[in-house]
């Protein structure tokens, strides 16, 4: 069975010294812990995404190195992955000139990862999302140089998805037939879920279910093409299991309804989830609410918090046919990707 992971993360084993030639703090970096001289590539290398001097995510050589990376891929039986940047290296909150340098850097660095098997490894391009008129100059040169699409933040500080800017970004995406990912990232109510991983178990759905409804109700799916390809992250979040409540809101309250023409369940039709949920229960939620034709299989590779055998969640789910699951595993993503 074929097997197309479409949500992975990866980040640079090294890149310039952003502080130093930018200015300020906060920027990212890699604190490697091998010696100098040790390989950096090996399967127990580690490292520490700092954030300034401050420890962000213990990451191993899985981020950086594609031999590792097309190994692992082997062991669980995944033929084909799509690799994208981690949220933390978008730089929205730059100057655009910053940003627009720090999307050039990573994207080229993403292609020299997929280089080493471009029959297997494809690329997500970033993009300085704070600026529109360069985030299109950027996805399109990301595209003429082999990214299979862009994956973009949920927010730029307070603007939503149906921002007025970023819904005309995702048209430009729309026209030149680039499909978009959308990543949470920057999570809301950070103070009071800074405790327990919850910024990634509760901030993180939160985010997404946001980022789902705020295209709907602020009119965005109404304002941008039917050809926009677009896909959210981790199973919609809470999306799928509050849709009855969101329906009945726009039913009972003109208030409810924002600028959107139709009621929320109009729309499941215009996008897409990832299948990254890790529970049995909750994707068959997302079958029946979105149909099978809507899931592309993901993991969060090569993240702690990603499904660590990858595929066995719809491998081994007992209520769903081969055909079924050979659509949620690669067939949807094959499309959508055109790969």
């Amino acid at each position: 069975m074929k097997v197309t992971d479409i949500h992975s993360h990866f980040i640079p084993r090294e890149w310039e010294n952003l502080q130093n030639k930018f200015g300020g703090d906060n920027w990212p970096w890699m604190a490697h812990k091998t010696a100098a001289g040790e390989n950096l590539n090996s399967h127990t290398s580690s490292a520490m995404l700092m954030r300034g001097s401050q420890e962000f995510r213990p990451v191993y050589s899985a981020c950086w190195d594609p031999q590792i990376r097309l190994d692992e891929m082997d062991r669980d039986g995944v033929d084909k992955q799509i690799i994208s940047a981690t949220p933390i290296l978008f730089a929205y909150d730059r100057p655009v000139a910053q940003a627009s340098y720090c999307a050039q850097l990573f994207n080229d660095a993403a292609l020299e990862i997929c280089a080493k098997n471009n029959k297997r490894l494809f690329a997500l391009a970033q993009v300085p999302l704070q600026d529109i008129d360069a985030s299109c100059i950027e996805v399109s040169r990301a595209k003429a140089c082999g990214h299979v699409g862009v994956q973009i933040g949920n927010h730029v500080g307070e603007k939503n998805m149906d921002d007025k800017g970023i819904l005309t970004f995702l048209q430009h995406c729309a026209s030149e037939d680039i499909p978009v990912f959308v990543h949470p990232w920057d999570m809301m109510a950070a103070d009071r879920t800074k405790d327990y991983m919850m910024g990634w178990t509760v901030g993180m759905p939160a985010e997404t279910q946001l980022s789902i409804v705020s295209m709907i109700l602020g009119g965005g799916f109404d304002h941008v093409s039917e050809k926009l390809k677009i896909c959210f992250a981790h199973g919609g979040g809470s999306f799928a299991f509050l849709l009855g409540r969101l329906e009945n809101a726009w039913i009972h309250k003109d208030i409810a309804r924002g600028h959107s023409q139709h009621p929320p369940s109009h729309y499941l039709n215009r996008f897409y989830l990832d299948t990254a949920v890790f529970d049995h229960d909750a994707l068959a939620l997302l079958v029946r609410k979105m149909g099978p034709d809507r899931l592309m299989f993901g993991t969060d590779y090569p993240f702690p918090l990603g499904e660590q055998q990858m595929g066995q969640l719809i491998k081994s789910a007992s209520e769903l046919d081969q055909q079924t699951k050979q659509k949620m595993l690669s067939g949807n993503a094959e499309q959508f990707f055109t790969l």
